[in-house]
């Protein structure tokens, strides 16, 4: 991983984000197990069992960041991180499978079998205490987020994100926060109206919910782990750098694949001069591979590849 301070500042703020959003669903968790229990809340069996799910989500999360900052090795010449985006498509599917699918199966159950609620203030204190920390943690996780986007549209800075480690943790504090409420609603309104069946509804929400989530996030982190190209401005701009050298003739479209948020994977097939020596063509790489490097830190693995004749299709020389 790059050693850059543009590079270490995003990854630092996505940490402090993940510790946070991870100590909040622990205690959370355990409060909302001990209200169930009191209770009998299927909604609220759900949400500690949500947060038990984003409890563990955190800690493969930070186990991605680690084991993705490993050095290279002789077996990993391009280094470990794409173990980033593994690991977020775990959490992906832990979402989708234990998170989801036990919400839903509690639910299902709930409306077989109702029961009504006892001592429902547990769950009111309890979703107030974890309305507060999730809120709290889903802040902390939507600056993070937001430092990183810029001035783009929330969507488009989501999709084009290549740092999985916050829009992994902002998606399941939201979702959290959704959660909180649809069960808050859930308890309330089984409670007020004398109605259990409207407490097993409230789990099925939570559930779909959480499919929901997971299934975005699932294909966020699948395409990022097949390897998603450089931003088209990007390219351009890796073009311009190169033909504006007055060694090349002409480019083919750069190839690009990143292999962790901060660390990109560039291949440029060059026409340089007919009339250039050996020693001239490997000076002319030299020279372009530390202009483009100094301008763009990012491109860890850079191949500047001579070729005698670029296709008339590719990129020309812009002059």
């Amino acid at each position: 991983m790059p050693s850059t301070s543009s590079a270490a500042a995003p990854e630092a703020s996505s940490k402090v984000a993940i510790v946070a959003a991870l100590a909040a669903n622990l205690a959370i968790a355990i409060i909302k197990f001990v209200a169930a229990a009191f209770t009998g809340s299927s909604a609220m069996v759900a949400e500690g069992i949500h947060s038990l799910v984003d409890t563990i989500n955190e800690w493969l999360l930070l186990l991605g960041l680690r084991r993705s900052q490993r050095p290279a090795t002789e077996n990993r010449p391009f280094g470990y991180g794409k173990e980033l985006y593994f690991w977020s498509f775990v959490v992906s599917i832990c979402i989708f499978g234990i998170g989801g699918g036990i919400s839903i199966y509690e639910g299902v159950e709930h409306l077989r079998h109702p029961a009504p609620l006892r001592n429902p203030t547990w769950n009111y204190v309890v979703l107030g205490c974890a309305l507060v920390f999730d809120g709290a943690s889903f802040l902390l996780a939507r600056r993070a987020f937001n430092a990183q986007r810029g001035r783009q549209s929330f969507w488009r800075a989501f999709r084009g994100s290549k740092d999985p480690s916050t829009f992994v943790v902002l998606f399941e504090d939201a979702a959290d926060v959704m959660g909180l409420l649809v069960a808050f609603l859930g308890v309330f309104l089984s409670h007020q109206l004398h109605n259990p069946y409207l407490d097993g509804a409230a789990s099925l929400v939570i559930g779909l919910i959480l499919l929901v989530v997971a299934g975005l996030l699932l294909r966020e982190n699948r395409s990022l782990l097949l390897g998603e190209p450089a931003e088209p401005k990007l390219l351009h701009q890796l073009t311009e750098l190169v033909c504006a050298d007055a060694a090349v003739v002409a480019i083919e479209p750069p190839l690009s694949s990143y292999l962790s948020p901060h660390e990109l994977l560039v291949l440029i097939r060059t026409e340089f001069a007919p009339h250039l020596s050996g020693p001239d063509v490997a000076d002319a790489v030299a020279r372009l591979r530390t202009i483009i490097q100094a301008a763009h830190p990012d491109i860890q693995q850079l191949f500047i590849e001579p070729v005698r004749k670029v296709p008339l299709s590719s990129t020309k020389p812009m002059l």
